[in-house]
């Protein structure tokens, strides 16, 4: 049997220009940011959603809130992950009532795990709008969903699999495997 054979897209010196791009993007855009909270979707998301607020900070004159989100028992495929499935935990300390989320999240493909989000995050509130960015977008969705902020876009084939892995200090590489 054969390992899956990979090829690194993005390296750790290329990911924090295009967080900072997609900060820059973001930061425009935002109107009120005292209505604006950070939420990372656990696990790919939490890495990047800390750094996307960390290049937000400067750009906004202000530490936006940034919480966490474990989506983990409202996927749909909870039967394909095995019986104890790693539970990361929420950590919303914040009200998000009336707010306007930032939701992030590494890879964007068929659209369920931001599904499972959506369903998560409006059981701790009712947000006033939810923005999506995402470092990946590789395409091939299946339910209606798009990212509002993406770093990069990427076509893949049915057999590939975009992975995004944190190295030292916190830095992202962008990987694609080949099954």
């Amino acid at each position: 049997m054969s390992l899956p054979r990979e090829e690194i897209l993005l390296g750790s010196d290329q990911t924090p220009g295009i967080i900072a791009d997609m900060a820059v993007r973001l930061a425009n855009d935002i109107t009120r940011p005292d209505k604006r909270v950070v939420v990372g979707i656990r696990r790919g998301g939490a890495q990047l959603a800390y750094l996307l607020r960390q290049q937000l900070t400067p750009l906004l004159d202000r530490e936006l809130p940034l919480g966490f989100l474990d989506i983990t028992f409202y996927r749909d495929d909870l039967d394909t992950i095995g019986p104890n499935p790693v539970v990361g935990g929420t950590d919303l300390a914040m009200n998000i009532d009336d707010k306007r989320i930032i939701l992030v999240d590494d890879v964007l493909f068929t659209g369920r795990t931001i599904r499972a989000a959506l369903n998560a995050l409006f059981d701790y509130g009712r947000p006033e709008i939810v923005d999506l960015a995402v470092l990946v977008d590789r395409g091939h969705r299946q339910l209606p969903i798009q990212p509002d902020y993406a770093g990069v876009v990427i076509e893949t084939g049915e057999r590939e699999f975009i992975k995004v892995r944190e190295g030292e200090g916190g830095a992202l590489t962008v990987v694609r495997r080949f099954l």
